[in-house]
C-alpha cells in the first residue's frame, strides 16, 4: 500500500489534479487515522510533503473545510510530528521553512513531489508562454456537430489546467458555423460532457452571436479588395490551390464582388454558386494561405437562429475574429493545425484585430480507435453501437459508462503534457491509472456464470442456512458491509470444477477448506455434482484452488456480463485508408450469470469488483427477478482485448 501512495502522489497532487486527488484522499480518510496501518508511514510524510509543497493552493482548501478529513489527519500530523516533517521536507526540496513548523500555514517548502530535486517542477507542470497571472483568457470552442471524444478532452482539460495554473479563466464556445452537422442534442450534450470534466468556464458564447459582426467584416474586406466573391466549382478550386493557379474572378472589380455578395446573402440561385475568398498569396508554399474560403452558401436553416442566413463563415475565418473580440489570451490548438496558423496571425492583420497567441499541443490518438466525427456518426446511423455513449465509444459518456473514472483521464492527460509530438497510444495505460484509482475502494461482490454451474454438497455442512455480515472491502471499510450466506449446498463454475481432482482440498473464499471426496459426471464427461466435507481447520496456503462461490438460496440475482471489444481490427488506419475495410464484426460479448443477493442495492454507475473476474460498472441495477442486472467489464491495462 505506501508504494501504491507513492505512485499515486506525483500524479494526483499537482496540476489539474490537485483537488480531485484532494477529494478522494479526503474519502479514504473518512475512518481512518493514517494512511497505512495505526501508525504513521513513508505514506504520511510524502503526502504531508506534497500538501505542504503547494503552499497557498493546499491552504485555503484546508481552511474552506471543503475536505474535513484530509484537513484533520494534515493538522494532526502537524501539531505531533511539524519539526521532524520541516527537517524531512527541507532535505527532499532543498529549502528550509524559514518560520515555526507548528502552524501548517507556516510551512513553506519549494515542490510537492518528492521525487523532485533541489526544488525543480515537477513533471506535470506544463509552462503557457508569455502567461501572466490573473490575466490569461482561454476558451475551449467545440463544434456542436457531436458528443465530446477523448481527443477533445484533451484540449478541455489543458485549457482548465491553464486556467487554474495561471488563476484565469475558460470560454465556453460553441463553433456553429455549419448548420448542416450541427443541433441542440448536440449543444445540450457537449454541456453535460464538459460539466463530467469539471471544467469551470466562466460563460457560453456561440459564433453565432458575432454573426451580425462577421458579416459586416466580410463586406468590409471585400471593400478593401482584400478579399474577392469566387463561383469556382469546388473541386476545380482545390486543383488550382494546390497548383498555385489564380482564380479566373481574383481581379473582378470591388462592385462586382458586392452585387455577387449580395446575391450570396440573399441566397439566391446565383449566389448559391459562390463563395467569398481571402486574397492572400496564391504562390505561398503554405497552401494554407492560397486564397483560403472564409464564407459559404448554406440554405439549411441553423439549430438556433432558424433561417435568418443564408450564408455562413468557415471556421478558419471566424475563428480568429471571435478569438480576438473575446479577449482570448492563448488559443490552444492541436499541431494538426500548425500549417495554418500562419493564416490565422494573417487573418487577424487584415482585420485590424488584437493577435492571440496560438499554443499548441499533440493530438491525442489511440490505437484501434477512430475519433472522427464522421465516422464515429456512421457507426451510431448503422446501428454498429447503441449511440453516441456507447462503451465501445471514445466518447467522454462512452468512456465513463464503460468504467473510467475522470480522474483517471486527467492524469492521462496530464502524465502526456503538452508534448507537440504525435504519438500513438495504448488504452493499456489509462486503464492501469484508472485500476489504480478504483482498485482501493470499490466493494467486492461474488459472481457465478450460469451456463453448467455444478453444485457442491457439503456432507458436514450446516443443516439450516446462517449469514455472516462480512466487510465488502478487507482494506476499505467506507466500502460497507455485506451479507454472506452459508449452506449445506453451494454453487461452483464449471471452469472451476473441471480443474478439481477427487480427494483435493480446495479453499472456499471467505468460509474456508474443503475436501472434495466425490465428482459425478455424465456422459459426455462434463461435471454434473460434487460431494465432498468441510475442513476448516485447513491451511489456506496449502491449496491450489482458491474458489469462488454462492449458497444455494432463491435470493441470488440475475446477471448480464458484458464484456467489449474494439470497433477496428486496425491498431492504426493510414492515410486515405478507409475504415469500413477493418470493422470489427463483434464487438459485444454477453454471458449470463447468478450473483450474491446483495448486489439487488447496487445503482447505475456503481463500480465493483466481482472476487477472480475483474472490474465491472453497474449499467442496469436491479428492477425485479426476471430482469438481470447488467454489469459492464471495465479493463484493468493487463487483459488484452486484442
Amino acid at each position: 500500500q505506501i508504494d501504491e501512495w507513492l505512485e499515486y502522489i506525483p500524479v494526483s497532487l499537482s496540476g489539474p489534479t490537485f483537488e480531485n486527488g484532494c477529494k478522494y484522499m479526503d474519502q479514504f480518510l473518512e475512518k481512518r487515522t493514517f494512511f497505512v496501518g495505526h501508525s504513521l508511514s513513508i505514506a504520511d510524510v510524502a503526502i504531508w510533503s506534497s500538501l505542504a509543497g503547494t503552499g497557498k493552493r493546499w491552504e485555503s482548501l484546508r481552511k474552506s473545510k471543503k475536505y474535513p478529513n484530509l484537513a484533520r489527519w494534515f493538522n494532526s500530523i502537524t501539531e505531533e510530528y511539524g519539526s521532524a516533517l520541516n527537517e524531512v521536507t527541507t532535505k527532499y526540496t532543498g529549502k528550509k521553512s524559514a518560520d515555526p513548523p507548528a502552524a501548517a500555514d507556516q510551512v513553506k517548502t519549494v515542490n510537492g513531489d518528492l521525487s523532485a530535486k533541489g526544488g525543480s517542477k515537477s513533471s506535470g507542470d506544463i509552462d503557457l508562454p508569455d502567461a501572466e497571472v490573473g490575466k490569461v483568457c482561454l476558451r475551449f470552442a467545440p463544434e456542436p456537430s457531436g458528443y465530446l471524444h477523448i481527443g477533445h478532452s484533451k484540449a478541455a482539460l489543458l485549457n482548465k489546467y491553464f486556467a487554474e495554473r495561471y488563476q484565469g479563466k475558460v470560454i465556453l464556445r460553441f463553433d456553429d458555423t455549419n448548420p448542416a452537422k450541427e443541433s441542440n442534442e448536440f449543444v445540450d450534450n457537449v454541456l453535460k460532457d464538459v460539466d463530467t470534466l469539471g471544467i469551470n468556464y466562466e460563460r457560453v458564447t456561440y459564433t453565432s452571436d458575432y454573426f451580425p459582426e462577421l458579416l459586416k467584416t466580410a463586406e468590409k474586406l471585400i471593400r478593401e479588395g482584400k478579399a474577392y466573391v469566387d463561383d469556382t466549382p469546388r473541386e476545380q478550386m482545390q486543383k488550382e490551390r494546390m497548383d498555385g493557379i489564380e482564380s479566373k474572378n481574383r481581379n473582378n472589380t470591388i462592385e462586382d464582388n458586392l452585387k455577387l455578395w449580395k446575391e450570396m446573402i440573399a441566397g439566391s440561385e446565383r449566389g448559391l454558386q459562390c463563395c467569398v475568398r481571402g486574397k492572400l498569396d496564391m504562390q505561398d508554399p503554405n497552401k494554407s494561405l492560397r486564397d483560403p474560403v472564409y464564407y459559404r452558401c448554406n440554405p439549411m436553416p441553423h439549430h438556433r437562429i432558424g433561417s435568418k442566413y443564408k450564408v455562413y463563415p468557415t471556421y478558419d475565418f471566424a475563428c480568429p475574429y471571435v478569438d480576438a473580440i473575446e479577449g482570448i489570451t492563448h488559443a490552444l490548438r492541436s499541431s494538426e493545425y500548425h500549417d495554418r496558423n500562419a493564416q490565422y496571425y494573417r487573418i487577424q492583420e487584415d482585420l485590424g484585430v488584437r493577435k492571440v497567441l496560438i499554443y499548441e499541443f499533440s493530438r491525442l490518438n489511440l490505437v484501434y480507435t477512430v475519433l472522427s466525427k464522421r465516422k464515429l456518426l456512421w457507426f451510431v446511423q448503422n446501428g454498429r453501437v447503441d449511440g453516441w455513449d456507447d462503451p465501445r465509444f471514445p466518447t467522454v459518456q462512452g468512456i465513463v459508462r464503460r468504467g473510467l473514472k475522470i480522474e483517471a483521464l486527467i492524469q492521462f492527460i496530464v502524465e502526456q503534457g503538452a508534448s507537440k509530438n504525435l504519438n500513438l497510444m495504448e488504452w493499456d495505460k489509462l486503464w492501469t491509472i484508472n485500476k489504480k484509482i478504483i482498485d482501493p475502494v470499490c466493494p467486492r461482490h461474488t459472481a457465478v456464470v450460469a451456463d453448467r454451474r455444478v453444485l457442491l454438497t457439503l456432507a458436514d455442512g450446516p443443516e439450516k442456512p446462517f449469514v455472516r455480515i462480512i466487510p465488502k472491502h478487507k482494506k476499505y471499510a467506507a466500502a460497507g458491509d455485506k451479507a454472506t450466506t452459508f449452506t449445506k449446498q453451494i454453487w461452483l463454475e464449471q471452469a472451476d470444477v473441471v480443474s478439481i481432482s477427487a480427494g483435493e482440498e480446495v479453499t472456499l473464499m471467505d468460509w474456508g477448506n474443503a475436501i472434495v471426496k466425490e465428482i459425478q459426471k455424465d456422459q459426455d464427461g462434463n461435471v454434473t455434482g460434487l460431494t465432498g466435507v468441510l475442513h476448516l481447520e485447513g491451511s489456506v496456503k496449502a491449496t491450489k484452488l482458491k474458489l469462488t462461490w454462492l449458497p444455494y438460496i432463491d435470493e441470488l440475482v440475475s446477471l448480464t456480463l458484458v464484456d467489449f471489444d474494439y470497433l477496428i481490427t486496425k491498431k492504426k488506419l493510414e492515410e486515405g485508408e478507409d475504415f469500413m475495410d477493418v470493422i470489427n464484426p463483434c464487438t459485444k460479448k454477453e454471458t449470463l450469470a447468478y450473483g450474491d443477493s446483495n448486489m439487488r442495492n447496487l445503482q447505475r454507475g456503481d463500480i465493483l469488483q466481482l472476487e477472480r473476474k475483474g472490474y465491472f460498472r453497474c449499467d442496469v441495477p436491479f428492477i425485479r427477478a426476471s430482469k438481470p442486472i447488467v454489469l459492464f467489464a471495465i479493463p484493468d491495462g493487463r487483459q488484452q482485448t486484442k
